[in-house]
């Protein structure tokens, strides 16, 4: 069972940039598809980045589109979200999942029930 432990979250101001790190605890992430969900009070849980670990195919939600990137670092083990140019709105919790890459697509790498493992959390303020 893959563990997912997740950090890098905190306050920032507007245009701003964070790094969030994913790290696999018990595990590794071969074989598997990796991704970053974020869910702000009173709304859904949504996808915003996603990353095939063995291939390093990318796939973006909306929100991420040109100011966020995903990327491996296969020596950590681990998961990264670079993060740029922050808004208000990208305030939320942002969560890492794993899911196994043979039941995955690049379409349905934007489902949360294509993942099976989930870390606990991340909490994004972008405040002034």
């Amino acid at each position: 069972q893959v563990q997912l432990v997740e950090s890098g979250g905190g306050l920032v101001q507007p245009g701003d940039s964070l790094n969030l790190s994913c790290a696999a605890s018990g595990g590794t992430f071969n074989g598997y598809v990796l991704g970053w969900f974020r869910q702000a009070p009173g709304k859904e849980r949504e996808f915003v980045a996603g990353i095939r670990w063995n291939f390093g195919t990318a796939r973006y939600g909306d929100s991420a589109m040109g100011r966020f990137t995903i990327s491996r670092d296969p020596a950590k083990n681990a998961v990264s979200l670079q993060m740029n140019n922050l808004k208000p709105e990208d305030t939320a919790v942002y969560y890492c999942a794993a899911g196994l890459a043979a039941l995955t697509t690049i379409h349905t790498m934007d489902v949360k029930a294509s993942y099976r493992y989930w870390g606990q959390g991340t909490q994004v303020t972008v405040s002034s």
